[in-house]
């Protein structure tokens, strides 16, 4: 079954707008209660995952400072944003990958690095004249990288 993003406002919802401080909290009736919510995708791994890496991502940015920070360390050079790819991977996402998994994270493969990639803006792979890589484009000239 695909997903949609029309699932988003659910999951914003269930995971209280994706704040890492209070997903880390949640126990397992709080994973009980998110199985029962048709709404998202109900798969124990993947919920327990969630919970997980908020709580790896709290540990990230003691020791790293940010969560953009870390995540800004893999962007990819400038010539490889020019052509639009066809793939769902990159050396960059493999090495994003890698190295969340190698600090306990779950779910965190390659293809989902690169789509948190193309989400923060580290990816524009718009196809040319599309107005979105337009505006990816000016957005990525006018961002302040975080240090």
């Amino acid at each position: 079954m695909a997903h949609h993003f029309s699932e988003t406002p659910n999951f914003r919802s269930a995971f209280h707008d994706f704040d890492f401080d209070r997903v880390s909290q949640f126990t397992q009736g709080d994973v009980e209660r998110l199985l029962e919510n048709d709404g998202i995708v109900r798969h124990r791994g993947k919920i327990e995952a969630v919970i997980n890496n908020a709580r790896r991502v709290q540990e990230l940015i003691k020791q790293e400072g940010s969560l953009a920070a870390f995540v800004w360390q893999y962007e990819p050079d400038k010539s490889k944003l020019a052509k639009p790819q066809t793939v769902s991977t990159s050396a960059e996402s493999i090495a994003l990958s890698k190295e969340l998994k190698k600090r306990g994270w779950k779910f965190v493969g390659p293809t989902t690095a690169y789509a948190f990639m193309q989400a923060m803006g580290l990816i524009n792979d718009h196809v040319e004249g599309c107005v979105i890589r337009a505006r990816v484009e000016h957005a990525r000239a006018t961002f302040k990288r975080p240090a």
